[in-house]
């Protein structure tokens, strides 16, 4: 039992132990922020929802990538389309609120919403995203 304890706590364990690093050292935890892409059908409703993130405070930084072009399947056909891309900065722990709400405004049925966590960067850059989304 002892032992199966230990395995079930060491996770969370080491999630502590590397925290109180981060806050005595101030070294940047991979994986507390993460980048979301979120695909717009034009300019207009790209700035739209951008703003509305931003408005909620779900990201310390929107950016609006120009038209791309995106092959997809959808309903089984081969879809051809221009699309504007949305990179989105945030805390790791709103991703579930900001695909939540982007998809509460979106008019794509099934809107592209997908994050990668940040692993590494800029250690300035990575504290100030942080200072700019609040925490939960």
């Amino acid at each position: 039992e002892v032992l199966t304890l230990a395995v079930l706590m060491f996770p969370v364990l080491r999630g502590l132990a590397l925290q109180l690093h981060a806050a005595i050292t101030g070294s940047y935890i991979p994986g507390t922020h993460s980048l979301a892409f979120i695909s717009c059908l034009n300019e207009h409703i790209a700035k739209d929802i951008a703003r509305a993130i931003m408005d909620k405070k779900l990201a310390a930084s929107v950016n609006i990538l120009p038209k791309s072009s995106a092959l997809s399947f959808w309903k089984g056909e081969l879809e051809e389309s221009v699309e504007i891309l949305l990179v989105v900065k945030t805390r790791t722990s709103k991703i579930g609120e900001l695909s939540n709400y982007v998809r509460s405004i979106h008019p794509f049925e099934i809107p592209e919403i997908i994050s990668l966590p940040i692993d590494q960067g800029n250690p300035l850059y990575l504290k100030w995203i942080g200072e700019n989304v609040p925490r939960d």
